[in-house]
């Protein structure tokens, strides 16, 4: 059986973007929903037919994921801090970079891991990102105890993409890009800010959605569970 798992992710802008996620919920068809800089103190529990499955509460720019009841049974959620940036340390932005949510699918009956990520900003470096991303890795491993995992965000990694790809291959995961550019504010900082990290999926498509009120363009990660199913 071959299952579609759709998945949103939206960066909101230091929740500017926040009163568009009914429409997007709906508009989309999506099963889950993963947001990176939501005022989580105001996050309503439900957006259209999506129910909160867990997010941060000690980020003042905080992370989200909603889950579909119908098609996900939520059997464990946490949040996790990765290694602090020097931005992290002075301006306490985020002290929980991940939330990971292990579900189980209701059609086909298996257990799948989805995250909500935010790298480090553009003022880290890219080794500290790269370590984080690992660590996230490492974590959602352990919730799920090898299940099938995709994880979602803002990866703050626009440059030298390709060989990030190469070393997330190497740790045993596939990385993919969105169709178009997903930050295009600033000349100088165009690029695909937000994708998706996998393993045991097979990602069939990922859209970038038209730009709303946020500087991020949200995208929607289309996946299977392949020959795991």
């Amino acid at each position: 059986m071959i299952a579609l798992i759709r998945v949103l992710s939206y960066n909101l802008r230091k929740n500017r973007a926040t009163g568009e996620l009914i429409d997007l919920a709906e508009s989309t068809a999506v099963d889950v929903m993963c947001l990176q800089e939501a005022d989580t103190t105001v996050l309503p529990n439900e957006v259209g037919t999506l129910v909160l499955a867990d997010s941060t509460k000690r980020n003042r720019l905080g992370l989200a994921v909603y889950y579909r009841q119908d098609r996900f049974h939520l059997r464990e959620t946490d949040t996790y801090e990765l290694k602090k940036s020097l931005h992290d340390r002075v301006l306490a932005p985020a002290h929980e970079r991940l939330v990971g949510t292990l579900l189980e699918d209701a059609v086909t009956g298996n257990e799948v891991v989805v995250a909500s990520f935010h790298a480090a900003p553009l003022t880290a470096l890219n080794s500290l990102r790269r370590t984080q991303i690992h660590a996230a890795h490492a974590e959602l491993l352990r919730l799920g105890h090898g299940a099938p995992t995709l994880m979602v965000g803002d990866y703050n990694y626009p440059f030298f993409t390709q060989s990030l790809g190469e070393r997330v291959k190497a740790s045993g995961y596939d990385m993919s890009l969105s169709d178009r550019k997903t930050y295009t504010r600033y000349k100088f900082f165009k690029g695909h800010f937000d994708f998706v990290t996998s393993a045991g999926l097979d990602v069939r498509n990922v859209e970038t959605l038209p730009r709303g009120d946020s500087d991020h363009l949200p995208i929607v990660v289309s996946a299977d569970y392949g020959a795991v199913a």
